[in-house]
C-alpha cells in the first residue's frame, strides 16, 4: 500500500509531536519531514516533496499564508491544509486564497483530521464540515466575498486578495510602527510607492488606515509581535 507522505510545519515542538503521535497512530500516513519555519518549509517541500503540508499560518518570519503562495506558485504537488488558532471566517478566505485546500482550526479532533488530509488528497477542499470540489469552492468564496462587500459598501474584486511579497513586507514594518518615510528609507523603494502599496494593503484587508492594518496583521497571526520589536530593535 502506498502511504500518504506527510510534512509538518509548525515552530511549536510540542504541537508537533502531538500531530506525530496522531499520523503515526494511521497506518497510511508517512511523516517525511518537519520544519519550524517558512523558509524551511519552502525548502523541505522542494526536497521531499510530500503529498499533504500541515502548515501553521504563524509562522516566524515569513507567514504560512506566503509559504503556501509560493509552494502553488512552484507548482508542487503538495496539498496544504492550513492548521491556525486564528480561526475566522476572513482568515478562512485568505487561506483558500494562497492555494490551502483546507483549514482548520488547531484544536480540531485528531481522527477528524485524519479525514481531512484523505479528502485532500483525494482533490476535495474542506471548511469545517463543508466539503467542495473546485467549483464548490470558488462559489463559496464568492459569495462570502460578496457578502463582506455588501456588509462594508466595498468593491469585491479586490477584497481578500493575497497580499504581493511586497505588500507583506510593508506590513510587517507598519506592524514595527514604522512611518511610511521610514519604510521607503528601509526598502530604498520612493515614498510614493510605499503610500501606493498601503493604499492597496487597506483595500485588500478592507480597513481604513495603517493601524487597523497593523492589527489585522497581529490577529490572524500573519506577523509575529515578537518578531516585530526585536527586529525593530536591531
Amino acid at each position: 500500500m502506498t502511504k500518504i507522505s506527510v510534512l509538518i510545519v509548525d515552530d511549536h515542538p510540542v504541537f508537533r509531536q502531538g500531530l506525530r503521535d496522531v499520523l503515526r497512530s494511521e497506518s497510511d500516513f508517512d511523516i517525511v519531514g518537519e520544519g519550524a519555519d517558512g523558509n524551511e518549509a519552502l525548502k523541505l517541500v522542494a526536497s521531499l516533496n510530500p503529498d499533504v503540508v500541515l502548515m501553521d499560518i504563524n509562522l516566524p518570519g515569513m507567514n504560512g499564508l506566503q509559504v503556501t503562495r509560493q509552494i502553488k506558485a512552484a507548482h508542487h504537488r503538495a496539498s496544504v491544509i492550513m492548521l491556525t488558532a486564528y480561526d475566522d471566517a476572513e482568515q478562512a478566505m485568505h487561506a483558500f486564497k494562497a492555494g490551502a485546500l483546507a483549514y482548520c482550526p488547531k484544536d480540531v479532533m485528531p481522527q477528524k483530521l485524519v479525514e481531512v488530509i484523505h479528502q485532500v488528497v483525494s482533490g476535495h477542499y474542506v471548511v469545517g464540515d463543508q466539503l467542495f470540489d473546485r467549483d464548490g469552492i470558488e462559489a463559496w468564496m464568492e459569495k462570502g466575498v460578496s457578502e463582506k462587500a455588501r456588509t462594508y459598501g466595498d468593491d469585491a474584486q479586490d477584497l481578500f486578495s493575497p497580499l504581493s511579497p511586497r505588500e507583506m513586507q510593508i506590513l510587517q514594518y507598519v506592524t514595527r510602527g514604522l512611518s511610511n518615510k521610514e519604510i521607503a528609507f528601509s526598502l530604498g523603494i520612493s515614498h510614493q510607492t510605499v503610500k501606493n502599496h498601503m493604499t492597496a494593503i487597506l483595500h485588500k484587508l478592507n480597513v481604513e488606515d495603517r493601524t487597523q492594518a497593523a492589527v489585522y496583521a497581529l490577529r490572524h497571526g500573519w506577523v509575529r509581535l515578537q518578531d516585530s520589536k526585536s527586529e525593530k530593535g536591531n
